[in-house]
């Protein structure tokens, strides 16, 4: 059986010497022609996150945070794939891999792996091919359908005959590609469906009005990204690995947009753990490699071969595309949807008690049929 070695994080003296002078000497660009977010993340916001970063984030102290979990490496068709291996103490435990996606990381499972545990579940939580801790790819084909293929090895290799999946971002493309396969996986559950209206879609209902609305909104004026990391990341790539702030602001734009915040990142995740998910890719370079998995699959990120398997949804407010259930319903076996009273996007960072009561909800099933 291939290697599963032990790691932890620990990013070197140098590097985090290297980030505080590159902060300091940032070339700042004039302030934006408007008073708020509409041409991007405002200069005096960006800043004050700057300049904690410099002098008040304790890189080491979060570093210690995130190593209270077990992690570990294992080569995977020649990439080592970083991941958390978090076990409970039942006998019974049901183990479900939890993908994150862009720009996400693993941090944004670090207040439900406990919980989780503390329900019944091995939680294994993996950095993609490209991001984190996780090696970057050499060659290209480390798109959606090669990771789901990763995670199921994975999954076997840590002594798993059968488990369960979940994932939004693109960790939701990754765990819709592994209900598709089949294989160990016996159901899967996402906070991001996939849906298209039907071409019979007659007269909408609110909110299927709102959601046409909403993806209106997202290909005219929150879609820019998608389109450049999809056709050149790696013109992006020296930038954002280039400049922290670069690397910052192209980031917390997008969590100021997706998270159900009103405005204020801060109203839901503080500086330090905005900081947090923005050191996973300043801290390994990961800007280039990250975005290459949109030149690698976002042209076929929903697929079309629907999922068999038992699916749970959970459909929260301010996901970047709600689809409705009738529009999910020819892609998956929705056998649970819930429609969750609040959050957005990064569904585990954001409502971490509303995320883990509705997975344990729906997995517990799968430990009672053994």
């Amino acid at each position: 059986m291939t290697t599963v070695k032990p790691f932890r994080i620990a990013v070197p003296s140098d590097a985090l010497a290297d980030l505080k002078d590159r902060l300091q000497r940032t070339r700042w660009p004039e302030a934006e022609c408007v008073d708020d977010w509409s041409q991007g993340i405002p200069l005096t916001y960006t800043q004050e996150l700057a300049e904690y970063w410099a002098n008040e984030y304790d890189w080491r102290a979060r570093e210690a945070a995130l190593n209270r979990f077990d992690q570990f490496t294992t080569d995977i068709d020649g990439v080592d794939i970083h991941f958390i291996h978090q076990r409970c103490a039942r006998e019974d435990a049901f183990p479900l891999i939890i993908t994150h996606g862009w720009p996400g990381s693993i941090v944004e499972f670090h207040k439900v792996i406990e919980p989780l545990n503390d329900a019944g579940f091995d939680v294994i939580c993996p950095s993609l091919p490209g991001f984190g801790f996780s090696d970057k790819p050499t060659a290209t084909g480390w798109g959606v359908e090669h990771i789901a293929q990763a995670w199921d090895e994975l999954m076997v290799r840590l002594g798993y005959p059968r488990y369960g999946a979940q994932g939004g971002d693109w960790g939701a493309a990754v765990t819709t590609q592994i209900g598709r396969n089949g294989g160990h996986c016996v159901g899967i559950h996402t906070n991001m469906p996939f849906g298209r209206p039907p071409k019979d879609l007659g007269e909408p209902t609110p909110e299927e009005l709102a959601a046409l609305e909403r993806l209106s909104y997202y290909q005219r004026w929150d879609s820019g990204y998608a389109k450049q990391q999809s056709t050149r990341p790696q013109t992006l790539g020296y930038g954002l690995v280039d400049s922290p702030v670069g690397q910052l602001a192209w980031i917390v734009e997008k969590f100021w947009s997706w998270m159900d915040c009103d405005g204020h990142p801060e109203n839901i995740l503080s500086k330090d753990e905005l900081l947090d998910n923005v050191m996973l890719y300043w801290a390994t370079g990961t800007g280039a490699s990250s975005a290459r998995l949109y030149w690698e699959s976002f042209g076929s990120f929903a697929g079309d071969e629907k999922v068999t398997l038992p699916t749970g949804v959970a459909s929260f407010p301010k996901e970047i595309l709600r689809s409705p259930r009738r529009w999910c319903g020819n892609n998956y076996n929705i056998t649970r949807w819930t429609d969750m009273p609040r959050g957005g996007h990064f569904a585990a960072f954001e409502q971490p008690e509303l995320f883990v009561e509705e997975v344990a909800g729906f997995f517990g099933g799968f430990r009672e049929l053994g």
